[in-house]
């Protein structure tokens, strides 16, 4: 187990679905505020597809995504602050565009089997001289072996680190605790991994990779995230501290943000309701989840049926223009 684990906040990004794209300018910057205060390495922030996600496919965001990130550099004191970028929703010159802004950490997110598209967007991240990772998402549909021969373009690209998404929630630690410990024995760079928790295993998925070796914990500020939400920041700093392991995180100022400047501001509790079940039991990206609700209505289906047909036809993150088609061919059937 590593001496330090690093943790990467994520509620100004993967909390963006959950908040259906809507964090205001004021709502940023008390977040930041808190979690810069608290200690937290990075803060990740963009939409929730990453840095130009806002679109007709994705959502759109209620304000633009370069003026939040300005918002929360300008009172960001300690920590990096960082984007999310998805070849082929965000360019180079977007990513340029962010780094004028303050962000100064960027990963760039494949699927699991396409870590050959990012390699220029990785290069041109570290020329800027951002801190840089290798984000591989729906890693549950690769086998280990798989993701280390992924892992190493990354590796040969220059990243800090690679991250691994499991974007369905559908893994089970053992699951994890297989890709991480192959990563960490065979690569030169640190590992970092991303839960989500549609079958409440966040946290234990989270430990397991901390004791695989893993470096960097992503987590949101009361889970909140896509589907039933992420790894649960604050209580996964109170089960680090458990067991003696340093991040360098005050828990109590963690709270405090949590409490006073998330909780009241989400539309929603995060759990694990029957939807966001479904998604980790069919393998399905946890962003999907809005998507498929709002089909479901305008067809007249059941959310579940959606999630379970875009699971047996392996639908990965980019697809989401598909789902209407998918709940129309079932609303005919």
């Amino acid at each position: 187990m590593k001496d330090r684990i690093r943790l990467i906040d994520t509620t100004l990004r993967d909390g963006s679905h959950a908040m259906s794209h809507s964090f205001t300018r004021e709502q940023v910057r008390n977040i930041a505020a808190g979690l810069d205060e608290a200690g937290v390495a990075i803060i990740e922030i963009s939409h929730g597809d990453g840095i130009a996600g806002s679109s007709i496919n994705y959502g759109f965001s209620e304000t633009p995504d370069m003026e939040l990130i300005e918002e929360a550099a300008s009172v960001i004191k300690r920590a990096r602050l960082g984007a999310l970028l998805i070849p082929g929703i965000g360019t180079i010159a977007d990513m340029k565009e962010a780094y004028h802004r303050g962000v100064r950490a960027v990963r760039i997110a494949t699927h699991v089997t396409e870590a050959d598209v990012s390699l220029q967007h990785i290069k041109a991240a570290k020329s800027m001289g951002m801190f840089t990772a290798g984000f591989l998402m729906m890693v549950h549909m690769a086998k280990p072996e798989q993701i280390l021969e992924q892992a190493r373009l990354f590796e040969d690209a220059g990243a800090d680190y690679v991250n691994l998404a499991d974007s369905a929630g559908y893994l089970l630690p053992d699951d994890v605790r297989r890709r991480v410990s192959l990563l960490t024995e065979k690569l030169s760079i640190p590992v970092g991994f991303h839960a989500h928790n549609n079958l409440g295993m966040a946290a234990a998925n989270s430990l397991a990779a901390v004791e695989e070796g893993a470096s960097y914990i992503d987590g949101t500020c009361r889970g909140l995230g896509a589907g039933a939400g992420n790894c649960q920041i604050e209580v996964f700093t109170a089960l680090l501290e458990r067991m003696e392991c340093q991040t360098g995180v005050n828990l109590e100022k963690l709270l405090q943000t949590a409490e006073e400047q998330v909780e009241p501001i989400m539309l929603r509790p995060q759990t694990i309701d029957t939807d966001a079940l479904m998604l980790g039991y069919a393998g399905v990206y946890s962003s999907f989840l809005l998507h498929a609700r709002r089909a479901a209505e305008q067809f007249g289906l059941k959310t579940g049926d959606i999630l379970k047909e875009l699971g047996r036809r392996g639908m990965v993150g980019g697809q989401e223009d598909m789902i209407v088609d998918v709940a129309y061919q079932l609303s005919k059937s």
